[in-house]
């Protein structure tokens, strides 16, 4: 007997191949069978007429890492059909860390993450604080070794040049994340202690992986020019023989699109492939548009530097050369109570708000938050043209790269990425079939990422399955108003526990949790 069969649906099987008229049936944490289940018995039946039966979506590139430790039941992503949660972006996260560490960490991932410090349960590796999502999230997990971390635990956070005796150090702890089950190493060459990084400290990060099959996966210098950061990210894995993730790729102007894809299909030396969320506005903190000497004595020491005189009018400088207008940049969310009011506010409606020059209302705004402000910056809004032949190339899948605050006017790629993928891509922009959509949400994902019996409908694999209306399948979340969930998402499975159902999550918060820590390349339940 079946615990439950899904009957009626047509599979999407996560493969690419052509969807096929079938019963699901599912059986404890697996798919038990494929096919003409008509006459087998079960204890729950669902009919799925005229609905796809797909696997269980995973978001290679986010920022959950904090809300799924405060969160069990992470409704924004499960009601998109997300099952499997890819951590630790962006070479930064929560581990590995030690005492001195751990509070910059903390502080620094305010306006990512959301987790304070008096949350912080003593953790160091990256195993310790992966464990404590094992049946305690309703969604599976995979983590990266965070480069940044690593890098600062062994060299600090300035810009010093790597010496031999930390070099073997730093892939020790890189190796050490591997054997814990890392899917590879992490970076975000724009972020805290990663710009002062040169390629040669990377090619070497890099050469623990070669023996595991780990991926690098880098958020590329996009500060030296698209183009240059791509070329550079595959001089890295093809000198350390590894292959290559690029995060969220994206072009800015129509010229950026062929030259980078052209770089990507010519290098056939060199095993890439990258992510890229659905919309083209895109999403980080304030304090990334910092000059990147404030970081060198920690985060927790920046807020002292932003009076010094030099400083300021290097952030001026820096505010009057950047790409975007700061009236097509809101502040999407503040840490405190105080300034919420501000929150949707264009930068340049904060500035006259507050009566100050631009670049001191924005350092006032810093100093009040403590550094934890997130934006929304609103590049080609209404205009997906850039970012289109990037979601439609062969070599790319899905990551939300999803930034979430419940009381934040926050991007809605936090809620919307899988339902736009579903409809309207395939419907609406015609970029590529519904199976190519499902392969790049799902099995295109699990095989680069190494999570075992997982995005494919088939007999033996994992149940994470994801029930959707193909015709009706949308994101409602706007810019102002991104709390929306989505449309013809019916219900999702994860190790075959119902976590949403009809559209609402199923799970209480509190209680037995079905989500594993999954590690890579093995099968982890």
């Amino acid at each position: 007997m079946f615990d439950l069969v899904i009957r009626g649906g047509e599979v999407i099987d996560g493969t690419r191949a052509a969807r096929f008229r079938a019963d699901v049936g599912v059986t404890g944490e697996r798919i038990s069978a494929v096919g003409d289940l008509r006459d087998a018995d079960a204890r729950t039946e669902w009919d799925a007429t005229g609905r796809i039966v797909a696997p269980g979506f995973i978001d290679v590139h986010n920022h959950s890492d904090g809300w799924l430790l405060r969160e069990p039941v992470f409704a924004p992503k499960l009601r998109q059909g997300f099952t499997t949660e890819l951590l630790v972006s962006d070479g930064i996260g929560y581990a590995p860390v030690d005492a001195v560490t751990a509070p910059q960490w903390f502080f620094y991932l305010r306006s990512l993450n959301a987790l304070r410090m008096d949350e912080y349960r003593g953790w160091e590796t990256l195993a310790e604080y992966h464990q404590r999502m094992d049946r305690r999230t309703a969604s599976n997990t995979l983590v990266q070794v965070p480069y940044a971390n690593v890098r600062t635990l062994l060299c600090g956070f300035g810009r010093g040049v790597v010496d031999d005796l930390q070099r073997k150090l730093m892939q020790a702890e890189i190796l050490r994340g591997l054997e814990e089950g890392a899917t590879g190493l992490s970076t975000g060459l724009d972020y805290l202690a990663q710009g002062f990084t040169t390629t040669e400290d990377l090619v070497d990060a890099c050469r623990p992986l070669k023996d595991y099959g780990g991926v690098y996966v880098t958020h590329v210098r996009y500060k030296t020019g698209l183009l240059n950061g791509v070329r550079e990210a595959l001089e890295i894995g093809r000198r350390a023989g590894v292959a290559v993730h690029i995060s969220h790729l994206k072009a800015h102007a129509p010229a950026d699109i062929e030259a980078v894809l052209g770089e990507l299909d010519r290098a056939t030396d060199v095993d890439v492939t990258f992510d890229i969320y659905p919309y083209q506005p895109g999403c980080t903190m304030l304090n990334s548009l910092l000059p990147n000497e404030v970081w060198e004595d920690g985060p927790l020491a920046v807020l002292g530097k932003l009076t010094d005189p030099a400083i300021r009018l290097r952030f001026r400088r820096a505010l009057d050369s950047y790409r975007l207008p700061l009236d097509l940049i809101h502040i999407a969310w503040t840490a405190s109570a105080e300034n919420k009011v501000h929150q949707g506010k264009f930068l340049s409606e904060y500035a006259a708000a507050v009566d100050l020059p631009i670049e001191d209302a924005l350092l006032r705004l810093l100093i009040e938050e403590r550094l934890a402000v997130l934006l929304v910056f609103h590049e080609g809004k209404g205009d997906e043209g850039l970012m289109r032949p990037f979601l439609a190339h062969p070599k790319g899948m899905v990551g939300s790269d999803g930034i979430y605050f419940p009381d934040g006017v926050i991007h809605p790629r936090v809620t919307g990425t899988a339902p736009r993928v579903l409809g309207r891509a395939v419907r609406d922009w015609k970029l590529f079939s519904l199976e190519d959509a499902v392969y790049k949400l799902s099995g295109f994902a699990a095989e680069r990422f190494g999570a075992v019996d997982r995005g494919v409908v088939a007999a033996g694999r994992f149940a994470d399955l994801v029930v959707f209306n193909p015709d009706t399948v949308n994101d409602p979340g706007t810019f102002t108003d991104p709390h929306q969930s989505p449309v013809g998402i019916d219900h999702v499975l994860v190790n075959g526990t119902v976590v949403v159902k009809h559209g609402e999550i199923a799970l209480p918060a509190t209680g037995p949790m079905p989500g594993r820590a999954l590690r890579f390349r093995q099968d982890s339940v």
